[in-house]
């Protein structure tokens, strides 16, 4: 009973002044939806229509997930294998959902609409707030502000692609991966995660010469579940050492 009132004194109680998290979540929502133009001007680059374009980012929502799919099929990746390396990379929302499902504790009703803003930035600013009502606040704040400019900035973009000319030129289709990595890379913390991330890299740009465009994301979510099998070995062969240097 003790431990239960220490968690909800520390969700609901003591936590930054609202307008703190206000302004740390509309920092991170402005820095990140702009990077929207980029994908519209991409999108249009690689074929997309306007409508498809504006769909995507409306319906699908996900950065990276987004410029995966549009990325092979500008590189004449097959549609299929494209949808397929977006979708694995879409499946780590889940993950950030079933952690924000018990953070946030929202009501039934509104979950299914939250759920749409379940990605990267907004887990990140909840899961930085000390309480309960911080983390409600940036996750809203950081869902709507974003959700918001990367829409506008994704039509802004497709409209502009025509003026814009040779995508490839400008350097614009790197700015949806620069920005990803920009907010993933402090949150590698611990060296398995690095070692994850490392891992992945390799894989994915090893096999970008070799592989259809698309196929290397696949294989290069293969890094997570390999080095974790790997640690598992290592942390299992360390305990049966022990006993053994004991006797």
């Amino acid at each position: 009973m003790t431990e239960q009132t220490g968690l909800m004194d520390k969700r609901d109680g003591g936590g930054r002044p609202d307008s703190a998290v206000v302004r740390d979540a509309l920092g991170v929502g402005v820095a990140v939806g702009l990077s929207g133009f980029a994908f519209g001007v991409t999108s249009a680059g690689s074929g997309l229509t306007l409508l498809q374009t504006c769909a995507l980012s409306l319906l699908v929502f996900t950065g990276a997930s987004q410029f995966a799919l549009v990325g092979a099929l500008a590189a004449g990746g097959n549609p299929l294998t494209a949808a397929a390396g977006a979708f694995f990379l879409g499946v780590r929302n889940a993950f950030y959902g079933l952690r924000l499902s018990q953070l946030l504790a929202l009501p039934r009703a509104v979950r299914p609409f939250a759920a749409q803003w379940v990605i990267d930035e907004t887990t990140a600013v909840a899961l930085a707030q000390p309480t309960r009502r911080g983390a409600r606040i940036g996750f809203a704040v950081t869902g709507l502000s974003l959700y918001v400019l990367w829409n506008l900035t994704t039509l802004l973009g497709a409209l502009g692609a025509e003026a814009i000319g040779d995508t490839d030129a400008w350097g614009l289709d790197a700015a949806g991966p620069a920005v990803f990595l920009a907010l993933l890379a402090p949150m590698l913390t611990t060296a398995v995660e690095r070692t994850v991330a490392g891992v992945a890299v390799v894989l994915g740009l090893g096999l970008l010469p070799v592989l259809p465009a698309g196929v290397p994301v696949l294989v290069a979510a293969l890094a997570a579940p390999a080095v974790l099998w790997a640690e598992g070995r290592r942390k299992g062969a360390g305990h049966e050492d022990g006993p053994g240097e004991d006797r």
